[in-house]
């Protein structure tokens, strides 16, 4: 599974929270957040806790892409 930043900033366009706001609501820099929403750094478990949080989400596997490949490269 991979992580969807795509999806994250879809979500928080869709409730119009701007990036600053939801910087603000997470109680770190805007760039930090920037940064993290663009997958320049990691978004750890917690902070994707806060994020859900924030914006009102339950279900965390929305944030995840189910495909990948297996062991003989072929996608699944």
């Amino acid at each position: 599974m991979t992580f969807n930043y795509r999806r994250l900033k879809a979500e928080r366009i869709a409730r119009k929270i701007s990036q600053d706001e939801m910087a603000d609501k997470l109680g770190m820099k805007p760039w930090s957040y920037r940064r993290r929403e663009n997958g320049l750094i990691d978004i750890g478990a917690d902070e994707l806790g806060k994020i859900a949080n924030v914006l009102g989400i339950d279900d965390l596997s929305i944030f995840f892409d189910k495909t990948g490949t297996n062991e003989n490269g072929k996608e699944i």
